[in-house]
Parts: structure tokens; sequence; C-alpha cells
């Protein structure tokens, strides 16, 4: 008993001596943290030169965007080809993805052997090889006659500016053919695809194995952003910002990035860890100075550095004895399955001696513990200095995102991650304290890259049809030039309708008289009360008007609400609410007891008869008051100041708001004689020449008109422009079949077309899974508001997707930029429909006076125009186009409807006292 603890003491210390004694020959493979940390740090920095548009060419960690815009998200299906070329042997695979409860697999594949005499010929060969195996696998599997969708894993550094191109930049891993680096790989093989002739195939993705072992764990985890290869040879990919990837066009939402992180250290960055056994073999390789991280890290490599340690020992005498045999001499003959049987717990000091005494030397037990040591530093630094890398990456990770905690998973395949007894284990545990602050799940990708290569595949086809089909939706908001010269020609016959005394009574462009037949002079003055009713909100204005040398306007104003059942309920209480508010502003500014003139912004359609005489031809913008069609307004509020018996004005005009606007502007800017609203509602008024108004008396001077121009189209002239959308809205709208232009340009209905434009998409799938929200199909929930938000250059996707999250909608990033392209093509088409209104508006203005070429300002406004960030530009700019003999000017109103009416009720106040000196 006691010799056999003699013995165990005896064998313990010989082994601590051993390995102390290794320890300190191989001390600079041995990192503590804070090295590990620094080269964490400096791997951070290869990553932004990579990511960097300047700094990329100089970079030797390459950071490749690889079109791959997101992992699986379960709605993946088909029946797909992968084929994976990486190493000795090619492999092909028959994918079958469905969707019977649950999303399956089903995985048929094939081996093919690449001989070393095809790895190191033309590239000619090489794809030619490809292509036949390829045939024979289609045949076998007896889909010769079918074009299946194919995706391509070649596990090589490549450059890539769409998911189906790759060009290599440089053969790695012992592979040599000639004539293909710096060649797009996807034309070689379709070349040898096609030169063979007997079948068809569709090659939609290239991936790199890395993106393949990834996409295969995102399947099972949707959390998986990082994919990671430890075999043959070593690399990296993960999900990175596009804001951040200088290297491709746009900033919304992410790609996956293949950083191809073997090439770390090629600029010499790692010289103070490489040792002189790495420099070794790095001078023994296919390719001397590049790939120097993967020398120091990967299956391919690592036997042979543990070789060429054993042979220096041997040689100092620390090893065998000082034997040297030839077998221990020749390179490639300690491999790298070596290592992992030999660091075994159990059985390893067993396999060293069978691993040792085939290369002839003898081991001694000392011998054998000192071997596994030697294994155990090497793999042990393999580990640690993958940890950082890796780590480096989960800090990026997690700063992009802007979060304390990231809980993330990484997808990991690879020989020695898989078959290494210990190595999981060790990298694991660095990572875990080289970055305390990120959650890690390590998933092991059971099926090899290639069902990654197919469920990217998947995931491209989806895509390449989900955005010709989106497009082919779009396309009818996408009006070309010729369309809209034509809806500039319709209008123009609507405005003659509406002009002419024949067909005024049918024309839906109304063309209303105002009664206001100058703009301001300049010599107004007084004090005036404006009301303006609108909308869902009412104001009273005090509008204090000064002439002479500094002429000011002074104005005060109170708001006050209107309720729904106000809206909807009788005129009277209408009414009587109105009269209620302005009692309340007389009150507030101490004015009851003077008889003010007023000016009434009242903007719906409205048949005028004279200045302060306007009658309801209908109501519009959710109003729907009973008793006031056809009735006169002006008497109605009258009507309503005498039941009160509090107060009395005199009611001098009656005014659209689109006037007032023109009014306001042109008191700034003479040459002002157009008014244009694109807010909530739409309209337009303009000077036109009395005598073509045939609907008043006398044909001298101007007269502003009303157009009304919401209704054009309600005769069904622009119904060939209108899409399934609009007429959606139309039909569920409070006035179905009415103001059908306006609901093509304006605000209160932008919001309804986009939303059910994502009702439509969500339902064919392509939107938030195919899941249809309460919130989506909430009428009115889609306000105006945010197509403006969403369409802000310099709002990110992120920022997108919590206005959708906001509304209840649970967005991916692909969603956010879906939505984001919906709003951009809506509101694209509203402001080109209200530019070609306002071309025929400013050409019959320059026909009106008989002028080759018009100088006009348009004074303009409504949220629409001036809160969203393009439909200024888009609606300027289709102007300029349809009108190229005209110069407009477009003069933001500040307060149209209440200083405008102001200042209406001052003119006709100044007219009036003319006509009475007269």
């Amino acid at each position: 008993m006691i010799a056999a603890q003699l013995l165990a003491y005896y064998f313990t210390e010989l082994k601590d001596d051993q390995v102390k004694k290794i320890d300190k020959y191989l001390y600079s493979m041995r990192f503590s943290d804070e090295t590990l940390r620094d080269i964490m740090s400096r791997f951070r920095m290869e990553m932004e030169k990579g990511l960097g548009r300047d700094t990329n060419p100089t970079a030797t960690v390459k950071m490749l965007p690889t079109f791959v815009r997101s992992i699986p998200d379960g709605s993946e299906k088909g029946d797909f080809i992968a084929l994976d070329l990486g190493g000795s042997n090619f492999r092909i695979l028959r994918v079958k993805v469905s969707h019977e409860k649950k999303q399956t697999v089903q995985m048929e594949s094939q081996n093919y052997e690449t001989p070393e005499d095809i790895i190191h010929g033309s590239g000619s060969r090489l794809f030619d090889h490809v292509a036949e195996c390829l045939g024979d696998f289609m045949e076998k599997q007896n889909i010769k006659d079918k074009k299946l969708p194919v995706g391509f894993t070649f596990s090589f550094p490549c450059a890539q500016t769409k998911l189906d191109e790759a060009v290599l930049l440089t053969w790695t891993k012992r592979f040599k053919a000639s004539g293909v680096e710096g060649m797009d790989v996807v034309k070689l093989l379709n070349k040898a695809i096609k030169k063979r002739g007997d079948y068809d195939a569709d090659i939609m993705a290239v991936v790199n194995d890395t993106v393949g072992t990834m996409m295969t764990c995102g399947f099972d985890d949707q959390r998986c952003e990082v994919g990671i290869i430890i075999g043959t040879g070593t690399n990296a990919c993960y999900m990175e910002e596009l804001r951040h990837i200088d290297m491709v066009e746009g900033d919304e939402g992410r790609m996956c990035i293949n950083t191809e992180w073997g090439a770390f250290g090629d600029d010499g960055m790692l010289e103070d860890i490489r040792t002189e056994f790495d420099r070794e073999i790095d001078r023994g390789s296919l390719n001397p100075g590049k790939q120097l991280f993967e020398k120091m890290v990967s299956g391919m490599y690592m036997g042979e550095l543990v070789r060429l340690i054993l042979v220096k020992m041997a040689k100092e005498g620390l090893l065998f004895e000082g034997r040297i045999t030839p077998e221990l001499l020749t390179k490639g003959k300690f491999e790298t399955k070596h290592i992992s049987a030999i660091e075994k717990t159990k059985e390893g000091l067993t396999k060293a001696k069978e691993i040792l005494t085939r290369l002839g030397v003898e081991p001694s037990a000392d011998d054998c513990i000192a071997v596994q040591h030697v294994c155990a530093i090497v793999s042990f630094r393999s580990a640690n200095l993958i940890a950082a890398t890796l780590g480096a990456i989960l800090a990026r990770l997690k700063d992009n995102k802007n979060i304390p905690r990231l809980r993330t998973t990484v997808g990991i395949d690879g020989s020695l991650y898989k078959m290494h007894p210990q190595y999981s284990r060790r990298l694991h545990k660095t990572v875990r304290r080289l970055v305390p602050e990120c959650d890690v799940r390590f998933l092991l990708s059971e099926s090899g890259s290639g069902k990654g290569a197919a469920l990217v595949t998947a995931w491209a086809s989806r895509l390449a049809d989900q955005t010709r089909q989106i497009a082919e939706t779009l396309a009818e908001f996408r009006l070309s030039q010729e369309q809209l010269l034509e809806v500039k020609r319709r209008m123009l016959t609507e405005i003659q309708n509406g002009l002419s005394k024949k067909t005024q009574s049918t024309a839906t462009v109304k063309m209303l008289p105002t009664y206001v037949r100058s703009t301001p002079d300049g010599t107004e003055n007084g004090d005036f009360l404006a009301l303006d009713l609108g909308g869902t909100n009412f104001r009273v204005l005090l509008v204090k008007i000064r002439s002479g040398k500094r002429r000011t306007v002074e104005m005060h104003n109170k708001i006050y609400a209107i309720p729904v059942e106000v809206m909807q309920g009788t005129g009277e209480e209408l009414f009587d609410h109105i009269v209620a508010c302005i009692s309340d502003f007389l009150d507030y500014m101490g004015m009851k007891n003077a008889r003010l003139p007023l000016g009434f912004t009242f903007s719906f359609p409205c048949r005028q008869t004279s200045l302060d005489a306007g009658i309801l031809v209908n109501w519009t913008k959710g109003f729907k008051a009973t008793d006031c069609e056809g009735e006169d307004v002006v008497n109605l509020l009258r009507e309503g100041i005498k039941r009160r018996e509090e107060f009395d004005l005199d009611v001098v005009a009656v005014v659209n708001d689109t006037v007032g606007t023109m009014m306001t502007c042109a008191y700034e800017e003479p040459t002002c004689e157009v008014g244009l609203i694109a807010g909530t509602g739409s309209n337009a008024c303009y000077m036109e020449e009395l005598r073509n108004i045939e609907t008043v008396d006398g044909d001298e001077g101007r007269m502003c008109v009303n157009m009304e121009w919401g209704a054009f189209g309600d005769s069904g002239c622009l119904d060939d422009m209108r899409t399934q959308y609009d007429r959606a809205v139309d039909d569920l709208s409070l006035n179905p079949g009415k103001q059908r232009y306006e609901k093509m340009c304006s605000g209160m209905y932008l919001g309804e077309i986009v939303r059910n434009i994502l009702i439509d998409l969500t339902k064919r799938g392509f939107l938030f899974r195919g899941q249809i929200s309460e919130t989506l199909k909430t009428r009115g929930i889609f306000e105006t508001k945010f197509l403006s938000q969403i369409e802000s250059d310099r709002l990110a996707l992120l920022q997108v997707r919590s206005i959708l999250q906001h509304l209840g909608l649970d967005s991916t990033c692909d969603d956010s930029i879906i939505v984001k392209e919906v709003c951009g093509a809506v509101s694209h088409r509203a402001a080109q429909l209200c530019g070609a209104g306002m071309a025929a508006v400013v050409d019959k203005i320059r026909e009106n006076r008989g002028l080759d070429h018009l100088d006009i300002t348009v004074g303009v406004d409504g949220t629409l125009y001036k809160l969203h960030p393009h439909f200024s530009p888009i609606m300027h700019q289709t102007v300029k186009e349809l009108a190229p003999k005209c110069n407009v000017n477009f003069l933001l109103s500040e307060d149209g409807s209440g200083k405008g009416a102001a200042l209406i009720t001052a003119v006709g106040c100044r007219l009036r006292e003319q006509e009475q000196k007269s």
C-alpha cells in the first residue's frame, strides 16, 4: 500500500516538475488576461479599419459585407440545393424546408472527393469537377429537369457586391487552383454548368461557411447573431449595423459581416506574441506572411506547431533522451487529431505513448506527461486567442445596441471545437472572463454550413420574390412624366368646366367665386375679429392691422376644441358652440361692447353670392352637422349671435382658408396670386380674369376663385390612376365617391392608404411575420405625422422600429425598411399629384395673360407641406417640370387662415368705404 502511495507521490512530483519545466520553456505561449484584453482591443481597432471606406484597402481584417441582411425568421420554405466547397471534401445537399405544423428541415447529402491535382490544377478544371458532381447528384435525386434554387457555401475570402456574386480574393487552406483569384466564382460555376448543358441551376446566394453556420444556428435560435468556425481554418461573422459599413450603400438595418479574421496580424500587429515556432510554420506554408492569426490557432497548423516544439526540445535533450527520428522530422506527421487524443483526461497518456511510439521516439512516462502538457499549452493558447477576438465582436455588438448587458447566441462549428476534449470548455470560460457583461449561449451547428447555405438561399429566394412583388405593388404609385402631364391636362379641362356657365352645375371642380377682388395694398388699418373653422379645432382671433411706414400685424388668439358629437350633431348646436367660444374670447380680451368687423374662415365648399354670403355646398373633413348644407353660413352665425343676446358683430366676409393663405402671403409679397393648402385637406385658389368667370356678372378686373379641387376625379377621370388601396380608403370614408383627388394627396388620407397597403403586404406574408395585429386593423391609427417621422432622413431604422412598436406593431429591421418604402411611395405620389394640379393653375394664369413667361408666387399652408421631409421639394420639382414656362416661387404662410380672414375683412372694409364715398 505504502509503495503505491509513494509511487503516486513520486509520479505527481515528477509530473509537477515536468509541467513547470515546460511552462518555463513555453512561457511565451501563456497569456495573462491583461494580454488577452490588449489583443481584444487591437482586434477591435482592426475591425474598425476594415469597416471604414478609407482604411479598408490597407486593413488586414477585411470585414467583407455578405449581403445577408437577416437571420432566418421561421417563414422560410421550399426545396433547395446546397453546395459546400471548403476543404478536401466537397458536399452537395438537398434541403427541404416545410411548414406543416412547425417548420422542419429534411436533408439528403452526398460527399464527393476533391483530388489534390484538381485543388492545385486550373480553375476551369475545378469548376468542371463541381458541375459534374452537381449533375451526378441531381441525376440520383431525379431532379435534373427542375430548376431549383442553389446556395453555394464557398469557404474562402471573397468580395461581394451582392448576394449572388463573389470575387475570390485569395485561396487559403491548401487550395491553389489557377485563374480563379480576382474572378466571380458564381460566373465560373455557371459557365461550367452551361458548358455541360444537361441541367439548369439558379445560384441565388454565395455564402462563406461561417455565415452558413450562423444561419444554421439562427434557424434554431433567433438570438444567434455571430458565427464562428474553429476547424481546419478559422473565421467569424456577425450582424453589423449597416450604418457602420462604409463599403455598402444605405444605413438601414443590419448586414452580416464576414470578418476573415484569419489574416489578423498580417501587418505585424501580433509580432510581440508570435513565437519562433509560429515563424517557422509560416515560412514553410503555401502562403508565407498571410493568415498569421489562423496559423496560431487553427486545426490545420496546430499539430505541426506541436511537432516543431517537440523537435526543438528533443534537440536540446529535454525530451526522448535527445532521440530524433526521421518520422519526427517529417512535416505533417503529428496531426491536430493527435492533440485531441493526447489531451483526453483518462486515456490521454496511453494515447501519447501510442502516437509517440509510432514516431519511433520510444517515449518514457516523463516524455508522455511533457508532450501532453505541450499539447495543452498549444491548444489553450488557441482557445485564449479566439476568446479575445470573439470578445471584441461581442463587445462591439453590445456597444452597437447601446445596452448595459448583451444576451446573444454564438453559432459554432469546426472539427477542433467539436473533437478536442477540453477546447470548448476553455473557450467558454475565457470569453466569460473577458466580457463579463455578455451572456453568451454557444450553440453547436449540428448540420454544418450546408443547411445554412440552403437557409440563406431560402431567405434570398423569399426576399427576391417578396422584393419583386412589393415593387409591383408600389409601381402603381410611381407616376410617369406622361401620366403627370395627363393629370395636368385633365385638371385644365375640369377648371374650364367649372368656369363655364353651361357646365358649372355638373363640373366636379366647382371654381367657386369668392368675391375677393383685390389683394392687400398696404393701406389696410383697424381692429378685426377672425374666426377659423376648418377642422377639429376652432380659433378666435383679434387682429390689429396698422398701416403706414412700419406696417404691423398684431394677433391674439385662443383655440377651442369641437367635440365629435357637436361636429356630427345639429347645425344649431354647432353654431351655438361657436358663438359660446366667441363670447368667452371677447370676455378674455375685454371687448364685449365694441362692434368689430369680422372675417369668418370657413374651410368647406361654399357657393358665394357676395363677400358676406356663403352657401355650404357640402360638408367635408368629418363634419356632418344637420340643417347646414344649402344654407348661408353667415346667416347661421348671425342667428346664433342673436340667440345669445350678449354682443353684436359686423360680419364682413366669409372666407375659405386657401384664400386666407393667399391674402396673408400677398400682404408680404405682391406677386402672390395663388393660394395652396396641403395639409389635412387639399385645395387651391387663384386670381382669375373676371371675364372668364361666367357665373359672375362683369368682365373687368380679377376675382379670386376657390377651386375646391379636392373633388377633381369625382367624375371618374382619375380612375385609371387610382389603386385598390385608394378605392378601399374611399369606400370606408364618410363621403364615398367624393373628394377623390384629395383622398390621394392630402394628409387626412395618406396614413390610411399606407395602412391598407401594410395590411395587404402582411396578408401576403411580407410583413410582421404575417400576423395582422389589432392595431393594424384600426382605422386612422396610422396618422400622417408618422409618415413624416418615418421618412425623415435623419431617422435610423431603430427609431422607425420604435414608432411602429409604439403603434403596437412588432417589427423587425426588414419590416421597418418595407414600411419606410411604402410611406415613401404614397407621399411621393401625393406630392407629384399636387404638383401636377398646381402646374395646371400657373399655366392657366400665364395663358390668361398671353405671356411667354410668368413669374408668380404661391402662398402655401398646411401640415403636410410644412412637416413632411420630402413633400415640398418633390412638389416644387413636379411644377417645374410640368410648367417650364412659369417661374414659381413658393412662400410659406405664417397663420394664413386667421390673419388672412382679417386681411380680407380689412380689404372688404376698405372697398366698402371707397364705394360709399363714390
